[in-house]
């Protein structure tokens, strides 16, 4: 059997340069920018700091994926579900005195995967209303589901 060469046809080759420079078929990640995506996750830290200082723990929780799924682990163990996680913060913090003032340190933030994130991070409780100072560290596992980025794994101690 012999092959030939056939050159594309201008339609053809018109079609192909289009869809390249529109992205046509191009899915949201795969326009993926580091640095752009690094920024909304940072954003979403600092509305959980700031929710959280104003003592609103389900404004906190937002940036956990509202799933049955989501897994956190604490000093108590493993938690699943994001309704069970908000009543363990319900819990363990039972008033924005006990809450006190939330700080995060991010250590560092790795892309995997377009849809992926690995934090690393540190975590600090202070002006508890006479109570002791807290703090810890965190490991958190992003995805990019529906638009924007939530935690679906979260592992402080």
């Amino acid at each position: 059997m012999i092959y030939t060469y056939l050159p594309a046809s201008p339609c053809r080759l018109l079609c192909g340069v289009w869809l390249l420079v529109t992205g046509c078929g191009v899915g949201e990640m795969d326009r993926f920018d580091r640095s752009v995506e690094q920024d909304l996750i940072m954003e979403i830290m600092a509305n959980q700091e700031a929710a959280w200082n104003a003592g609103d723990l389900e404004g906190f929780m937002e940036a956990y994926w509202k799933s049955d799924s989501l897994l956190f682990v604490g000093s108590r163990g493993p938690t699943r579900g994001w309704s069970s996680t908000l009543e363990n913060y319900r819990k363990g913090y039972p008033d924005k005195t006990a809450m006190g003032k939330l700080s995060f340190g991010v250590e560092s933030l790795e892309f995997p995967a377009p849809d992926v994130a690995l934090m690393l991070g540190s975590w600090k409780l202070e002006e508890r209303g006479g109570l002791e100072a807290l703090s810890g560290w965190f490991s958190l596992v992003w995805q990019h589901r529906n638009g924007t980025w939530v935690i679906v794994r979260d592992h402080s101690s």
